[in-house]
C-alpha cells in the first residue's frame, strides 16, 4: 500500500495535539506530537511514540524524563511553535511540576519517568510511569484530517 494512502486513512482519526517536554543538561526541549494515549491504570503508564529523526529522541533516552502537554484549543500558536514553525516573539510559557519540565495554562500536564522503550519501525515507543498530573477545565485543541479543530458544545434541542 502507499504511504500517502496510510497517512490519510491514519488522519482521519481525531486526536488532541501535545507537546512533549523534558530536560537536559538544565535546557528545556520541546516537539510537537499527537501520538500518546494511556496504557494501564495500576500502575499509571502512558506511552508516547518519537520518529527515528526526531532529535527529541536521543534527549528523552538521555534525560529519562518526560511531560505530556496536552494543548487548549487556543494553543494552536504553542503546537506550530514546537513543531519547527517558530515565530518571532513567541514567548514560551514553561514552568515546573514536581520538578519537571511544562507548559502553562494547558489542558493537562503529565509527568513520567521512563519505565521501557521499544523500537518499531521508524519510531521509539516510550512507556512512561506516571509520576505527578495537572488538569485544567479547558477545552481541548483537536487535530483531523491535517487541520486543527476545537470541540464545539454540543446543541440540546427541547
Amino acid at each position: 500500500m502507499e504511504d500517502r494512502l496510510f497517512r490519510d486513512a491514519m488522519g482521519k482519526f481525531a486526536t488532541g495535539v501535545t507537546v512533549i517536554t523534558t530536560k537536559l543538561h538544565d535546557e528545556t526541549h520541546g516537539m510537537t506530537a499527537n501520538a500518546f494515549m494511556s496504557v494501564s491504570l495500576n500502575p499509571k503508564l502512558i506511552v508516547i511514540s518519537i520518529d527515528e529523526r526526531a532529535s527529541m529522541l536521543a534527549k528523552i533516552q538521555q534525560s529519562g524524563t518526560f511531560a505530556v502537554n496536552i494543548l487548549a484549543e487556543d494553543q494552536q500558536y504553542l503546537s506550530q511553535h514546537f513543531a519547527g514553525k517558530r515565530e518571532e516573539g513567541i514567548d514560551v510559557p514553561f514552568t515546573t511540576l514536581e520538578g519537571y519540565p511544562v507548559l502553562k495554562d494547558v489542558v493537562a500536564q503529565i509527568v513520567c519517568d521512563v519505565k521501557a522503550s521499544y523500537v518499531e519501525g521508524d519510531h521509539t515507543l516510550f512507556i512512561g510511569h506516571v509520576q505527578a498530573i495537572h488538569v485544567e477545565g479547558r477545552p481541548p485543541l483537536l487535530f483531523y484530517s491535517g487541520k486543527y479543530e476545537s470541540l464545539q458544545p454540543s446543541q440540546t434541542s427541547v
